[in-house]
């Protein structure tokens, strides 16, 4: 059912009824309020019309199937045949997450949930953990978070998720119709399981100075109104640098203006600090150019696309340099350091190998989201769900794809000294002082 012409039919209808009885402008919204509950029930044919549609796009069009384990027509076999226990929506949702799950790619997922729906990584995520030297070690926890207030910390060794060993959680979470079942299928795993479902209750053990702990994280939603956060913050340190933060924020418009009034203040700083380590839910390539214009005078090229289905379907290879152009009152033209980590994300990764590229930056930090590609989005016919996976695959100027770029000043957080205050902060600020 079409919702915008339903809507525009209400609409025409509101104002005819307006001319008559009020009983029957009551018994018509009963009637429209029931033709749209009924929307969310669907045919098994129109299931089925879905669950193809889907399938076949990634097929076509997905960019990152020639880097993955994943067979994917064997996963139309595994996942198909249970469109039979499907009776709601919510299965439906459900079965088609799974599916996806197989690509073992946090940058593809659909745009609606359930309560069981599993959180997306980074922007649901507040634990990063890595295998090193045969242990699982938390690399990095996000600050403030409900991780953090539970008292997880850098260095700690990871046991269980929920009671589960984690090995065993990670063997059970991988997908089914992987041929191989490679290194990074496990992260992806493991990161998925860390950072939980939205109706779970996450716990979990770890070895901290030789004891174990079991960390119960409280995830049930505060009580309380949040408060408001803004686009940007923005301050001096140490008087002659300037620093802004963005605060989640690249996917909104109004963040250009922002932060064009925050630049003008630092117009005859030393330095500035440009702060990426809270852009988890990406953004747009309007916001980011628009703030990487600031600090050019001529254009420059940020970053490479390629879209692999036009090889794929054609045998013509089409691929493009995107360039940013400088814009704004005034160019900043001081020393600038870009701070990163894994919550920086899709396009505030952009960003950093945009700024690196042009040589515009020194980024420091520690590895990011390493989210693939830039995504397209999708609507499944008779359900109406979204889909989101990446269609084009992005690289730096040098050619590094852009999931594998390790900030040229790289920082290990599992280092003596380096979980004391802001690490990543003090060393941008220490690059800033070398220059000139």
């Amino acid at each position: 059912m079409n919702n915008s012409n339903d809507f525009q039919k209400a609409v025409s209808a509101r104002h005819y009824l307006g001319r008559i009885n009020p009983v029957l402008v009551i018994w018509f919204c009963l009637l429209f309020a029931t033709i749209s509950a009924a929307q969310t029930d669907f045919t098994r044919r129109q299931y089925e019309e879905d669950f193809d549609y889907l399938w076949q796009s990634i097929a076509d069009d997905y960019a990152y199937l020639d880097q993955k384990q994943t067979d994917w027509k064997k996963v139309k076999d595994i996942y198909r045949p249970g469109l039979n226990a499907v009776r709601t929506r919510g299965e439906f949702v459900g079965l088609l997450e799974s599916m996806l799950e197989e690509l073992y790619d946090s940058h593809t997922h659909l745009n609606t949930n359930t309560p069981s729906s599993p959180r997306l990584v980074p922007s649901g995520a507040d634990i990063w953990a890595e295998w090193i030297n045969g242990r699982i070690l938390i690399t990095e926890v996000r600050p403030e978070s409900r991780a953090d207030r539970a008292g997880i910390r850098i260095g700690m060794q990871l046991v269980s998720i929920n009671g589960v060993a984690v090995d065993e959680a990670v063997n059970r979470r991988v997908g089914k119709s992987l041929r191989t079942i490679d290194k990074v299928a496990r992260e992806w795993a493991l990161r998925t399981l860390l950072a939980g479902r939205r109706n779970e209750k996450r716990s979990i053990e770890v070895i901290s100075k030789g004891k174990r702990l079991l960390v119960p994280i409280d995830d049930q939603p505060s009580a309380e109104s949040p408060a408001t956060t803004n686009l940007l913050e923005s301050r001096r340190i140490e008087k002659h640098f300037g620093y802004i933060r963005i605060n989640n924020s690249l996917g909104d418009n109004e963040l250009i203006r922002q932060f064009d009034l925050a630049l003008a203040a630092f117009r005859n700083t030393r330095g500035l600090v440009l702060d990426l380590r809270d852009t988890p839910s990406g953004g747009n390539t309007t916001v980011a150019r628009g703030i990487m214009g600031r600090f050019i005078h001529r254009d420059m090229p940020y970053q490479k696309h390629s879209i692999p289905a036009e090889e794929r379907r054609y045998a013509t290879r089409r691929s493009w340099i995107e360039l940013v152009s400088p814009r704004g009152e005034f160019t900043y033209r001081a020393p600038i350091v870009v701070l990163v980590n894994h919550w920086t994300g899709s396009m505030g990764e952009g960003i950093a190998i945009g700024m690196d590229g042009m040589r515009r930056a020194t980024i420091v930090g520690t590895e990011m989201a390493r989210l693939l590609g830039a995504t397209s989005g999708i609507r499944l016919p008779n359900t109406g769900i979204g889909a989101t996976f990446p269609t084009e695959k992005l690289f730096h100027v040098n050619g590094t794809p852009r999931e594998n770029f390790v900030p040229p000043v790289s920082i290990n957080l599992l280092l003596p000294g380096n979980q004391d205050g802001d690490a990543i902060l003090n060393q941008g600020l220490k690059v800033l002082k070398t220059k000139r």
